[in-house]
């Protein structure tokens, strides 16, 4: 009984995954609300998720202040859209990259949007995708306003998607050390209180959850919840990081790979007061 569960849990979760890896994503991007130097990891960044068959940056190329996005956009094969500022210290960009992504939307051409922006004002945009069946993955800086942040299904910060420069050459100066230290969020009570209760809340009669199930669950609780923001690549060693939380890899019912499951470390009794 126990190996079919277990065989039901990996498919279910390998079907969930194969899904979203084939969703045709429309990418919209607010072109003065991100930074160019973002966009190449942007973009493998959301490969990750589905295919990117539709790529827009919206801006007043007018604007000298835009000029770096030139050479960025040629090798990304972003499509640039312009909007000129109708009204000085109005943004007209907004209004554009909505209207375009409902005309998106009922086009039937994509069930997928990322919303590129750190803008809280496609924050209604965001839910109303989500409203008409679309999976909405933004991305931003850790700047974003929380309600854009949870009107998505998941939220990425660009910080954590920047590699140094000098990652390839395995040299990273002390100077980019700093920088990517600072970037790194450090865990608190907080974070290991929103795991144990997503834990308990998939966990079975003896305390222990598949983690596939307690990763879909945090990100439906915190979408912008992501191992990387606090230093670690995969969710795998940030939850082996707790010391409160145990680990235990089980092979699958064919023996091919390891399973892992976690559960809340029983708390040590206290001694009774003689």
């Amino acid at each position: 009984m126990w190996h079919c569960l277990v065989f039901l849990k990996e498919s279910m979760y390998l079907a969930i995954k194969k899904m979203n890896m084939d969703l045709n994503l429309a990418v919209l991007i607010d072109g003065d609300n991100i930074p160019s130097a973002y966009v190449k990891e942007m973009m493998e960044e959301i490969a990750k998720y589905g295919n990117p068959t539709i790529k827009r940056i919206y801006g007043d190329w007018t604007n000298p202040r835009l000029g770096k996005w030139k050479n960025v956009l040629l090798e990304n094969a972003i499509t640039p859209i312009q909007q000129y500022g109708y009204t000085q210290g109005k943004n007209a960009t907004d209004s554009a990259m909505i209207i375009d992504a409902m005309d998106i939307l009922y086009s039937g051409k994509v069930n997928g949007f990322c919303l590129v922006s750190s803008d809280s004002d496609f924050t209604r945009l965001a839910t109303r995708l989500r409203e008409a069946g679309m999976q909405v993955f933004g991305i931003g800086e850790k700047k974003t306003p929380n309600p854009f942040i949870v009107a998505c299904d998941k939220f990425i910060y660009i910080e954590i998607l920047k590699k140094d420069e000098e990652e390839e050459d395995n040299a990273v100066s002390a100077k980019n050390q700093k920088t990517a230290k600072s970037n790194v969020d450090r865990i608190t009570a907080k974070e290991i209180r929103l795991i144990a209760s997503t834990i308990d809340d998939v966990a079975d009669d003896d305390g222990w959850a598949f983690l596939g199930d307690v990763g879909s669950l945090l990100q439906k609780k915190q979408p912008n919840f992501d191992s990387r923001n606090y230093g670690f690549q995969k969710l795998t060693p940030l939850i082996s990081s707790i010391k409160s939380i145990e680990v235990e890899r089980r092979e699958d019912s064919k023996g091919r790979k390891k399973l892992i499951y976690v559960k809340m470390a029983e708390k040590p009794k206290s001694r009774s007061a003689k």
